[in-house]
C-alpha cells in the first residue's frame, strides 16, 4: 500500500515533484509515521526535535537532501495536529503493535556485517515490524510483507533458520529502517534471515508470514521486460 502511494504521489506531483523517484516518497512516509508516535505517544518521555527530524532524513533523495522547509514545514504541521487513519479502515499505528498476528523474540542477522542481534518482532496487516526491546515505542525497522517469499534455511551459527527473500521479479526487498545515527534509511536486502527458538517456533512464523503475504504483478511485469531486453541484447 505505501508503495502504491509513492508512485501515485509522485505521479500526480509532475513536474512540481521534489522527489528524485518513489523511493524518496516512500522512505518519507515512513519516517513521518515514526515522527507522529514519537510526538503524539504519551509514554515517549524525550520528545523529537525539528533538528533531529530533519538529520534523520538526510541523504534520502537518491543521497540529497530534501529541502529543509519542506522537513520543517511537514515537522509543525503533525506537531499540531497528529493524524490518524479513520476509524472504520481498521487500526491505527499503535493499536496495531498491540494487537498482532504474531509476536515474538527472533535472532535476526545483519546485511552487511553478517552479525546476529536479538530482536522483538511483530507481524500485523502484512508488514512486519521489528524492535530492539519490546518497550520500544518506534520499530527499528518495517518490512513490508510483498513480493516476498520464505523458506528454512540452514545456518552454520544459529538453529531453527529461516529467511524471508525477493520474489515475483523485485531486485530486492523493499524495507526500512533507522540507522545508529537515528536515520531512516531504505533497506536494500535481498534475504533477511532470521533464528527460531525452536522448530515448533520457526514453523509457527512461517506459517504466519505466508498468510501475511501480498503479490504485486507489477514486479511480474518489470521482470519479464527484463527478460525480454537480455534476449534482444544477445541477439
Amino acid at each position: 500500500m505505501m508503495e502504491c502511494f509513492a508512485k501515485r504521489y509522485c505521479d500526480c506531483q509532475g513536474e512540481n515533484n521534489v522527489f528524485e523517484n518513489s523511493d524518496t516518497c516512500y522512505v518519507l512516509s515512513f519516517a513521518i509515521i515514526m515522527l507522529n508516535t514519537s510526538l503524539h505517544n504519551p509514554s515517549v518521555k524525550e520528545k523529537p526535535t525539528i533538528e533531529q527530524f530533519v538529520n534523520m532524513n538526510r541523504g534520502i533523495n537518491q543521497g540529497q537532501d530534501l529541502p529543509r522547509e519542506l522537513l520543517a514545514s511537514l515537522y509543525e504541521s503533525i506537531k499540531a495536529e497528529p493524524f490518524k487513519i479513520p476509524e472504520d479502515d481498521g487500526n491505527d499505528l499503535m493499536h496495531t503493535f498491540f494487537n498482532p498476528d504474531k509476536e515474538g523474540w527472533l535472532w535476526k542477522q545483519g546485511g552487511r556485517y553478517k552479525s546476529w542481534k536479538r530482536r522483538w518482532f511483530i507481524l500485523n496487516d502484512n508488514c512486519l515490524y521489528y524492535f530492539e526491546y519490546t518497550t520500544d515505542k518506534e520499530p527499528r525497522g518495517i518490512i513490508p510483507l510483498e513480493n516476498i517469499s520464505i523458506r528454512e534455511c540452514q545456518d552454520r551459527q544459529k538453529q531453527f533458520c529461516f529467511e524471508l527473500y525477493a520474489s515475483g521479479g523485485a531486485d530486492f526487498i523493499k524495507a526500512c529502517k533507522t540507522d545508529s545515527e537515528g536515520k531512516v534509511v531504505e533497506g536494500k536486502h535481498t534475504v533477511y534471515r532470521m533464528s527460531a527458538s525452536s522448530d515448533e517456533e520457526r514453523r509457527e512464523w512461517i506459517h504466519r508470514l505466508t498468510q501475511s503475504i501480498s503479490h504485486n504483478p507489477f514486479y511480474d511485469m518489470l521482470a519479464s521486460r527484463k527478460r525480454k531486453a537480455q534476449l534482444y541484447a544477445k541477439n
